[in-house]
């Protein structure tokens, strides 16, 4: 087994552990970068965000892996960080805990508890993947309904509401009315609404074009991006 000496206390890092590790890091980092773009639920491009993964990974492993042998390097390495910045901030806690966990895989495999890392890492992927597959089986959708209703000036302002609650609670199982602006020409309206599954999105805006021929509606997913 080829080492390295890596200061004058005579400390070594062999070459093949230090190979080795790094393979099983591509490998995990790898699967932690599918897993977040399968089961991921970020508003941010999970595409981009997991490709920093396996380098976060790797660089992790050797970094522990240099300096665990020599306390004067692992005290240098506070000192370094210590001016470090980060002036992208990470604006949801999901992107935090994989990267977390990338990190984690990294300090494993560099502190050379092999085993213990890959099965850790693969026991709470799985974990994460089947509750995550389980609340979308379960949970309803919950979307967004903006209304904008061009009215006739001659038309009773009193029914407004009424006329919409009356077609839409047809078609979803809950409605939460979050805004409702009447003017003289126009009403706007923006619903919560709960609804088994999306199928039900068609019926509902055929009947309120046909209750309302006039009538604009957009559906806004929780990512706020368009769906209709």
């Amino acid at each position: 087994m080829q080492e390295f000496n890596l200061n004058w206390q005579g400390d070594t890092l062999s070459l093949t552990m230090l190979l080795l590790n790094l393979s099983i890091g591509v490998v995990l980092s790898l699967i932690l970068r599918w897993h977040f773009k399968r089961f991921g639920e970020t508003l941010s491009n999970r595409e981009e965000f997991a490709q920093v993964f396996p380098f976060i990974a790797l660089t992790t492993i050797l970094i522990i892996s240099v300096v665990k042998s020599s306390l004067a390097l692992s005290l240098g390495l506070v000192g370094a960080l210590s001016i470090v910045r980060f002036r992208t901030p990470i604006k949801e806690p999901e992107e935090l805990a994989y990267l977390f966990i990338s990190i984690a895989i990294g300090l494993g495999l560099g502190a050379n508890q092999t085993i213990p890392t890959v099965v850790a890492c693969l026991f709470i992927l799985t974990v994460m993947a089947v509750l995550k597959w389980t609340r979308r089986e379960a949970d309803n959708k919950n979307l967004y309904l903006s209304i904008d209703w061009p009215i006739d000036e001659n038309e009773q302002s009193n029914r407004y509401l009424e006329r919409l609650n009356e077609v839409i609670s047809k078609h979803v199982l809950n409605s939460d009315l979050r805004r409702f602006d009447a003017r003289q020409t126009s009403v706007e309206a923006t619903y919560l609404l709960d609804i088994a599954s999306t199928d039900n999105l068609s019926a509902l805006v055929d009947e309120l074009r046909h209750a309302f021929p006039t009538i604009g509606v957009t559906f806004l997913d929780q990512s706020q991006l368009p769906s209709i």
